[in-house]
């Protein structure tokens, strides 16, 4: 009997690698720049074709990690912010321990499908002009169990979008300002993501030209993502906004069924 031979993938740092990361990243890039989200969705979901999921992560750390904080530090006002999302923040500390520690064998897979499930479904409540809206007095608490939610959500799939974005976008912030705040809260979850895969043993040398490559395209990407989205009216990037959600959410969910 003759077995098939395995082929197997080039290594991280080569060419063919670092070209796919260049064009996975641009579009990435462009994509967060704008509507504010979906770098890891597009980056991840592209690069799987070509690489593990943990390398895909690891790779992802950062470029996210860089493009969150330009997202972050674009306008002022972060001191305010910090302070009326501090719960959240916390949370998504406390939730990435528990998806890196005490959840080590949680189902990937699985995971991806139900978060994309759940990005299509709040994605379609969007664009059917369903609105959320958090009462000032439950922050504290509800913002705290999204963050712990989050975390765990990004342990598991290497993705920041849920539950963290529609809690976000329920805080009813003007629209540049929830861009920042979406740019503070994946700012902490990359940290926070790049410590669990330190704690997997993920992170090496060889995925620093790979890193720098997708940084790189990743920042023009969403420089030209800016500028779309600072010509573009309010209802037109609200459109936008649930159109990606819905396109990463159904890409999310097909490729944990796939």
């Amino acid at each position: 009997m003759v077995r098939p031979q395995r082929t197997e993938r080039p290594p991280v740092d080569s060419y063919p690698i670092l070209i796919a990361i260049a064009g996975a990243y641009l579009l990435a890039g462009f994509v967060k720049g704008v509507i504010g989200l979906g770098l890891p969705t597009v980056a991840i979901g592209l690069l799987g074709l070509v690489m593990s999921p943990a390398q895909a992560a690891a790779i992802l750390i950062v470029p996210s990690l860089v493009t969150n904080a330009w997202q972050m530090l674009a306008g002022g006002g972060l001191l305010a912010l910090t302070r009326r999302l501090w719960p959240m923040l916390l949370g998504i500390c406390i939730g990435t321990y528990i998806g890196a520690v005490l959840l080590p064998h949680s189902s990937g897979g699985q995971a991806t499908v139900w978060l994309g499930i759940a990005l299509v479904v709040y994605a379609v409540l969007g664009l059917c002009k369903v609105h959320f809206a958090v009462r000032p007095r439950d922050e504290v608490w509800l913002g705290l169990l999204v963050g712990v939610a989050t975390g765990a959500i990004t342990v598991a799939t290497g993705v920041f979008a849920l539950p963290g974005t529609p809690y976000v976008q329920a805080l009813q912030m003007e629209r540049d300002r929830m861009v920042q705040a979406l740019g503070l809260a994946f700012t902490v979850s990359t940290v926070t993501l790049a410590m669990a895969l330190s704690h997997a043993g993920e992170m090496n040398m060889s995925l620093l030209w790979p890193s720098l490559v997708g940084l790189a395209v990743a920042a023009a990407g969403m420089g030209l993502g800016q500028l779309v989205r600072g010509v573009i009216k309010p209802e037109t990037f609200r459109l936008f906004f649930f159109i990606g959600l819905l396109a990463l959410g159904a890409h999310l969910a097909l490729r944990g069924l796939l």
